[in-house]
């Protein structure tokens, strides 16, 4: 019976092998069986979890190809499952003990020496010798140069592929139409940002070298890639001249360069061509599927693809900001908008009025019935006209985490990254999903996957989140070395400021992140802070009263909304006494938090507001309903040490705090964070972290 049971699942394994997403969830939902019946049942057997019994069918079958298919490492290592040769390699070399271009090394050697002490035996006269002589070398020199090809391509795919392209330089007279050069660059990044064999650094990676006297060489280090593009760009009446170079960073030396003198109307084929070639160049495998994708026009209409363009430079403008720059958002929406004018079936049209209404309205709909909605309707759109429009799927992925359809987001966000593997914003919202599903190793090396790719002005964002996410399973060594290339990037800055005193604070040095947080402040009043946050828990409850009220007024004026400042202002208010006047705003926070659980707001689907709602209750005197949330926070499957901080110190909680239920809770939260601590634990010393 266990061996028709273990036949089953292999099976069910092996009809997934390719797709790299295909996990633990996937095999339990397959198998019918619940989490837990499924890695006891495997213990019982053959004394593995899940997630260990899917990557050793996974490295077996690789090991099958390795000896009998004539494929590269890579080309195996994505037909298995894995989505990075480097990783492939060490998870091959840990299970077998040897790389994989080692083992084909071993299996011909093992045939050669068979073939010698055949020969050895053959009788020693001298017409059998000077046979078996010719039969030697014969053999010998194809072994030899089968060896020899198997490591030299092993040792390729086994290091990773990276590249970044520079902003071209305009040669034009035409200042004006610098964003044409910009345009072009960024189309030839695009594609081959689709080739999951390569690594391909952000456009805003890029920008802060438009005007630099760096060597290629620095500027590889900097952005750690293997090759760097140069290009310019020049435009003279309907002629294009487009001169590249390919660099390699170790040595500065030129690889490859090329010059294209086109017509504007071949623009496309130029930038597919030029992806093909640079690919080639750095030996990256291009599958079928993909060439296609490079390939494909966008539009057939020129004009319209001049407006996209500009559309899109507005919008890299704001790349880092959900709000955006008012008057750069109207700009792009204006030329999104006369792009579909001029052809209605431009899918990256769409997209791009889809990220216009995002960053525009985000906040003030937040609450409402139709949340998005109209983001959702542009990336339907979209896929109506491109199905393999990655954008599109993005932007359904966004809207589908942030109103409760995590499965669904999923789903969405794994087939942008089929369609562009090297986006970071992908990466980093597929993080924001596991951590939807508590699943805190796929959140951490997800995030890990977008600081490879995005090393420009939100490096230091990301390495902060990275640093503050180590520290919140158990690691604040190694959390506080990203904290310091934190600030060696970006200095000692208000939002960097900003980040380490939130890192602190979740840690429980309240005091720390307030000074912290009081400098960033007197440094960038205008900008968002927590500050408010750490005066409360520090007993400054006047000194944060008087800072969300200033900052609730201010949204109040522009309709939108804080989901903390009323919590934070009516806890003040309480606290000093004036318990009438804070009821008005813990009801104001009360009807947030409802509306949040109602209509499945990002908020909600982690239980931040169910916990939030608990301790307004214990503040209004209803220890029943306060423990009622609770019990619904501990539903949680996993916590970050935060939660523990939250748990064990915020002010709101004092009045149950040494209750045996809360203890008990608080001891079920804790449990359930040491668990999690030692599968990240697990995760860094795979990566070599540790």
């Amino acid at each position: 019976m266990n061996k028709e049971f273990i036949k089953r699942l292999t099976e069910i394994v092996e009809a997934n092998l390719a797709n790299e997403a295909f996990g633990p969830d996937e095999l339990v939902r397959e198998a019918g069986m619940s989490h837990s019946n499924l890695n006891r049942k495997l213990k019982t057997i053959s004394n593995q979890n899940t997630s260990q019994f899917i990557r050793e069918i996974r490295l077996k079958k690789a090991k099958e190809l390795l000896l009998n298919e004539d494929l590269t490492v890579a080309e195996i290592s994505y037909r298995v499952g894995f989505g990075s040769p480097t990783y492939f390699n060490k998870c091959f070399r840990e299970y077998f003990g040897v790389a994989p271009g080692e083992l084909r090394k071993h299996d011909p050697e093992h045939r050669a020496q068979e073939i010698l002490t055949k020969i050895r035996q053959i009788k020693s006269n001298k017409t059998k010798i000077l046979v078996g002589l010719v039969i030697l070398l014969i053999v010998l020199i194809p072994i030899s140069v089968f060896i020899t090809n198997k490591i030299s391509v092993s040792k390729e795919t086994i290091k990773e592929k990276s590249i970044a392209l520079l902003p071209f330089k305009y040669l034009s007279l035409e200042s004006e139409k610098q964003y044409l050069a910009d345009g072009t660059m960024d189309a030839i990044l695009v594609h081959l940002s689709k080739i999951k064999d390569l690594r391909v650094v952000s456009r805003t990676s890029v920008e802060q070298y438009r005007k630099t006297d760096k060597t290629s060489k620095t500027i590889g280090r900097e952005l750690d890639v293997e090759y760097v593009l140069e290009g310019s760009f020049e435009m003279t009446g309907d002629q294009v001249r487009l001169i590249l170079q390919l660099i390699k960073t170790s040595d500065d030396s030129h690889v490859w360069s090329d010059i294209y003198d086109r017509d504007w109307k071949d623009i496309f084929s130029i930038q597919s061509e030029v992806a093909e070639a640079v690919a080639s160049r750095l030996k990256a495998l291009i599958t079928p599927e993909e060439q296609q994708l490079i390939r494909k026009t966008p539009t057939s209409n020129l004009t319209a693809y001049d407006y996209f363009i500009k559309g899109k430079n507005e919008l890299e403008r704001n790349e880092f900001s959900i709000k955006g720059d008012t008057i750069a958002l109207k700009n792009a929406k204006l030329h999104f908008q006369k792009a579909l004018e001029l052809d209605s079936t431009f899918a990256l049209a769409y997209t791009g009025l889809a990220a216009v209404y995002y960053r525009k309205y985000h906040w003030k709909a937040f609450l409402s019935e139709n949340f998005m909605d109209s983001v959702l309707i542009l990336a339907n759109k979209a896929l109506t006209y491109d199905p393999q429009c990655a954008e599109a799927y993005y932007f359904r992925a966004q809207i589908f985490s942030e109103t409760s359809k995590s499965s669904e987001a999923l789903k969405e966000i794994d087939k942008a990254i089929q369609f562009n593997p090297n986006d970071w914003k992908a990466y980093y919202l597929r993080s924001s999903i596991f951590e939807m599903f508590q699943d805190n190793v796929g959140a951490i090396s997800n995030l890990h996957e977008a600081v490879l790719r995005n090393r420009g002005t939100g490096l230091p964002y990301f390495l902060a989140e990275f640093s503050y996410k180590l520290s919140n399973f158990g690691f604040p060594d190694l959390g506080k070395k990203y904290s310091q290339q934190v600030l060696e990037l970006d200095g000692d800055s208000a939002r960097n400021l900003d980040r380490i005193a939130w890192a602190e604070y979740s840690v429980g040095n309240f005091e720390k992140a307030y000074h912290l947080a009081k400098i960033s402040y007197k440094r960038d009043s205008i900008m968002d802070s927590p500050l408010s946050l750490y005066c409360a828990m520090t007993g400054r409850c006047e000194e944060a009263y008087t800072l969300q009220k200033m900052h609730f007024e201010r949204l109040k004026k522009s309709g939108e909304i804080d989901l903390f400042a009323p919590l934070d202002i009516g806890y003040c208010l309480w606290q000093t006494g004036r318990a009438k006047e804070a009821e008005f705003y813990i009801n104001e926070q009360i009807k947030y938090e409802l509306g949040s659980i109602k209509l499945g707001r990002l908020n909600s689907i982690q239980r931040y507001s169910h916990f939030d709602l608990a301790g307004m209750y214990v503040l209004l005197g209803n220890k029943e309903k306060a423990y009622s949330y609770l019990d619904e926070v501990i539903k949680n499957k996993a916590f970050p040490l935060w939660w523990i901080i939250l748990f064990k110190y915020d002010p709101r909680f004092n009045l149950i705090r040494q209750e045996h239920r809360f203890q008990m809770i608080l001891k079920n939260v804790d449990a359930k964070y040491q668990a999690e601590r030692v599968l990240v634990g697990k995760w860094l010393a795979e990566q070599g972290m540790l």
